[in-house]
This record gives structure tokens, sequence and C-alpha cells, in this order.
């Protein structure tokens, strides 16, 4: 069997697909699910979400929102989300530093919340660029 999988951004449909396994970057931790999984709601980070397919793992960056699970169907709805298919490891690890220096620089309450978002997608990014790497 397999999984149904729908991300959905505001702007687009990023990814509707079947897989065998997918691993949610979750509020709570890192959450796998497999084909027969219970229903569940979840709201998700900013993080790399996997999905085996065909024995491969892909990576997709999540920008935040929630997912439901149901009857092998998973739906998930965010703010955001980028597919990897080609990153640079090097550039990744320059924005990340940037991204860093940008929350070191901040001083109002503003800044310090944009700057700390920015270096959660930096970090999610070099995650994916590393997993797309090996």
């Amino acid at each position: 069997m397999t999984l149904n999988i729908r991300i959905i951004a505001p702007d687009k449909i990023v990814w509707d697909a079947k897989a065998e396994e997918i691993i949610l970057p979750s509020s709570t931790g890192q959450l796998g699910i497999l084909t027969g999984h219970i229903p569940l709601l979840t709201a998700l980070d900013i993080g790399v979400m996997r999905v085996r397919v065909k024995k491969e793992w892909k990576p997709v960056i999540l920008l935040g929102g929630f997912a439901e699970i149901k009857d092998n169907d998973i739906t998930i709805l965010v703010n955001g989300a980028e597919e990897i298919n080609e990153i640079n490891l090097d550039e990744t690890k320059i924005k990340l530093e940037e991204a860093t220096k940008v929350l070191e620089e901040a001083k109002t309450s503003k800044e310090k919340i944009e700057a700390t978002q920015i270096l959660r997608k930096a970090k999610a990014r070099l995650q994916a660029a590393i997993i797309n790497s090996n």
C-alpha cells in the first residue's frame, strides 16, 4: 500500500503524489507516517519533510502549517514549501551564516522575531541540502 500525499501552499499545489513513507517536522518533533497510520491532525514547524518514493528519500522544506492523516491520505496545508531538486551546499552555509548575523544584530522584538524565522528557514535549507547530497 501507499500513502497519498498532497501539499497545498497558498499559491499552488506543491506535491500531489504517492509515497511509501513520510517524516514530518511536527511542532513536537519528527513524526514518521506509514500506511495504516491512525487518524491524526498535527501542527507542523518550519523544517524538512522527507518522503520515501520508490526507496529514494526526497526532501521538501515546509514553512509551518498543519497535516491531516486519515485513511492513508495525508493533506498538508502550509504557509509555504520548497521542493529541493538541486541545492548548493556551500551557498546554503553562507546564507545560514548571514541569517545568524542578522539575528545577532537585531535590536527590536519585531526584528528578532523576523530574524529568527529567517534563521530557521536557513537551517531547514541546510538540512535539506545535506539530505539531498547523500
